[in-house]
Formats: C-alpha cells, sequence, structure tokens
C-alpha cells in the first residue's frame, strides 16, 4: 500500500518536472498576466486585433531570430493565424487557444515585459520563453492552421 502511494507520489512529481517551462519567471511575471488580460479585452474588442497584428508584424521584422530558435514558424504562424481570424476568414480556432496566441503576441510588443528588449544579449529571451510556451500549449491549433493554409482555403 505505501509503495503504491510512494510511486503515485512520484509519476506525480515526474509530471510536474515535466512542466518546468511553466515556472519560468517570464510566465509568472505581471507582465504575462496583463498580456492575458488584455487578449480577452483585444478579442472582444473592435478593431484590437488588427492594431495588435500591425504592432507585432513590424516588431517581427526587426527581431533577431536566434532567441527564438525552432519557435520562429511557429511565431510567424501565430501572426497569420490572427490576420485571417481577424478578417474572418479562419474561425476554425477555439477560444482558448486564440486567448493563449492573443496573449503571447501582446507580451511581445509589451515594452514593459520582464527584460526590456534593448538588455544586451538577454532582451528577447522572456519573448522567446513566452513564444516557446504559447507553442507549445497551442500547437495543434497553430498546425491545424497550417493544414488549412495549405489546402488553399
Amino acid at each position: 500500500m505505501l509503495s503504491s502511494h510512494l510511486m503515485r507520489k512520484a509519476k506525480t512529481k515526474s509530471r510536474a518536472e515535466s512542466h518546468v517551462s511553466y515556472q519560468k519567471p517570464a510566465l509568472r511575471s505581471d507582465a504575462f498576466a496583463r498580456a492575458l488580460s488584455e487578449a480577452k479585452l483585444c478579442i472582444a474588442g473592435s478593431g484590437g486585433l488588427r492594431s495588435l497584428f500591425e504592432r507585432v508584424a513590424k516588431k517581427a521584422a526587426s527581431l533577431p531570430r536566434q532567441p527564438f530558435k525552432e519557435n520562429w514558424p511557429y511565431l510567424q504562424t501565430m501572426l497569420r493565424l490572427v490576420r485571417a481570424y481577424e478578417r474572418g476568414e479562419y474561425r476554425q480556432v477555439s477560444n482558448d487557444a486564440l486567448i493563449w496566441i492573443v496573449a503571447g503576441l501582446n507580451y511581445l510588443v509589451d515594452p514593459f515585459d520582464l527584460i526590456p528588449d534593448e538588455t544586451p544579449f538577454l532582451g528577447f529571451v522572456d519573448d522567446a520563453t513566452v513564444i516557446e510556451f504559447v507553442a507549445a500549449k497551442t500547437r495543434q491549433s497553430l498546425d491545424d492552421f497550417m493544414t488549412w493554409e495549405t489546402a488553399g482555403a
């Protein structure tokens, strides 16, 4: 009996350790909490997504790709998805996934995020961490959108 309890506890700990990314400072920051709150307002409000798309597209054009590594294509996909959603061309995304994606993009353009972008070498580490988290959390939605795009929508 005791050994099965310890085994369950070990499994729970193992699962918790696999979600270490949730514990990264950028994801626990006031800036990320603000980005999530603003995401809900942005989706509900008129013109919010268009404005966000324009600000992120402009910023993404000058971002260094290296901190984002393999998540760079997903960042680009998030942008395209938001544009298509805002235009009414694509609506097959859950509200939860859209909120996470918009929150990640909000964080990216927030001048008061955890590490200011002007900080040498580290300025985009927190942004990349948030995009990595959002990409992992919404991977299926992003993949579904890319499938929709390539199907000649």
